[in-house]
């Protein structure tokens, strides 16, 4: 990407008069509002096309797979944030989505581009997918890394989200290079890194939208989009009954501090 003065600046998503509002090539209001679904509009949105049936509900699938978890850390983020700042939604939004990186809910952006990286060592190499998983895990356990995609702490017998987003997609007929990829990983990472290691959502879902089309480049926008609806629910009952100072509470009990007594903090040893 090129830093500094560029001769003309584009976008391909919106533009407006004083007349009408126009959204990838369709009007808004003639067009889209009350005549299209909010998946089919994000799909549009962000690929600049209508969705096919079976890429609507994969889409509809992997946001309802992801949007809600209980309260993991993002959303005990954003609900004792709401909890210090109860007209600040936004402020307490963001911090819940602040944190969605490589461990939690990002780590589907993590898990796809690794599935990528299998199947373009296999083109590189000219081995196929089988190989060149094999060879990515072995990799992996000599580096002493996770395997993206695969493994829960809780869902240790199988991720059952996982495995209903893949019936899916092989229902729909869209099971193609990344969820054969996704599973020759998870045939053969038991093996070779010597533990239990299921196919989970953060691998599932990624594999399957890859598969219907979505673009690797704005994979992110998947969980992003689904854990703001759970947030949404939670900061709404956080408003109606608040726990955010609960948890805060709680987090002040769990941990235990072991820094300088009282009164030697500074002192220099002799």
């Amino acid at each position: 990407m090129r830093i500094g003065k560029q001769d003309q600046a584009y976008t391909a998503i919106a533009t407006s008069d004083a007349d009408s509002i126009t959204v990838r090539g369709h009007d808004l209001c003639g067009d889209l509002i009350g005549q299209i679904d909010f998946s089919d509009y994000f799909w549009l949105l962000v690929i600049g096309e209508r969705p096919s049936a079976a890429q609507r509900k994969m889409l509809d699938a992997c946001l309802v797979s992801i949007a809600e978890h209980g309260l993991v850390p993002s959303v005990q983020a954003a609900r004792m944030t709401l909890a210090a700042g109860p007209e600040a939604w936004q402020g307490a939004m963001a911090a819940g989505l602040l944190g969605m990186g490589s461990v939690v809910a990002g780590s589907t952006e993590v898990s796809g581009r690794y599935l990528a990286d299998v199947i373009a060592r296999a083109e590189t190499d000219g081995t196929d997918l089988e190989a060149a998983a094999i060879e990515s895990l072995k990799e992996l356990k000599a580096q002493r890394k996770k395997v993206p995609g695969l493994g829960h702490p809780q869902h240790s017998g199988g991720d059952p989200r996982a495995d209903k987003l893949m019936a899916i997609a092989d229902e729909l007929g869209i099971a193609g290079r990344y969820m054969e990829t996704l599973r020759l990983l998870g045939k053969h990472a038991p093996g070779i890194i010597e533990r239990p290691l299921p196919i989970n959502v953060s691998g599932a879902i990624p594999a399957t939208i890859l598969d219907a089309g979505w673009p690797l480049e704005a994979l992110k926008a998947i969980p992003l989009l689904a854990r703001t609806a759970g947030l949404a629910a939670h900061l709404y009952e956080e408003s109606l009954r608040s726990i955010g100072f609960i948890l805060s509470h709680k987090a002040d009990q769990a941990i235990t501090y072991d820094g300088a007594p009282s009164g030697r903090a500074g002192q220099q040893t002799a």
